[in-house]
């Protein structure tokens, strides 16, 4: 099973955010490249207790049984995935500097390890271990460089 703390996978994704445009057009979804890096810190920030959104309601029902679904295999996010609504990106970014910014927390969390994960509860999955954290990261982070063909 694929996972953010593989040896390799900082490097992996670093690569592929260098080959990110401005201009990079969209599979899917709505946001823009810049706000698409800014959406993926929030992620990142959010594995490591950095932000701590609350449960939201849908979650608190099916969160459970959904999880064992999306975490714990290989298989890529659907795409439109819902998003909590503090991790939706409107307003307009800088790719560069939102890039350099998640290149640190990449970083951060690749140095510290799984010990880097939060205990604190995912907004929708609820209780995450930390290898189902490095799962969920590599998905989020690889779900959203394929949504802009990187």
């Amino acid at each position: 099973m694929k996972t953010f703390f593989d040896k390799d996978a900082s490097h992996e994704f670093k690569n592929r955010l260098a080959s990110l445009k401005p201009d990079s057009e969209r599979q899917w979804g709505k946001m823009n490249s810049a706000q698409m890096v800014a959406h993926l810190c929030k992620g990142m920030e959010q594995a490591m207790g950095e932000v701590r959104p609350p449960r939201i309601f849908l979650g608190r029902i099916i969160g459970g049984f959904v999880k064992s679904r999306a975490i714990g295999n290989d298989e890529p996010m659907f795409r439109n995935s819902p998003t909590i609504p503090s991790f939706i990106i409107a307003d307009d970014r800088d790719l560069e500097a939102e890039r350099q910014r998640l290149y640190g927390l990449i970083d951060r969390a690749s140095a510290a390890g799984p010990s880097v994960c939060t205990e604190h509860p995912h907004s929708f999955f609820g209780r995450l271990t930390p290898e189902q954290w490095g799962n969920l990261i590599y998905k989020h982070l690889d779900h959203h460089l394929r949504q802009f063909g990187v």
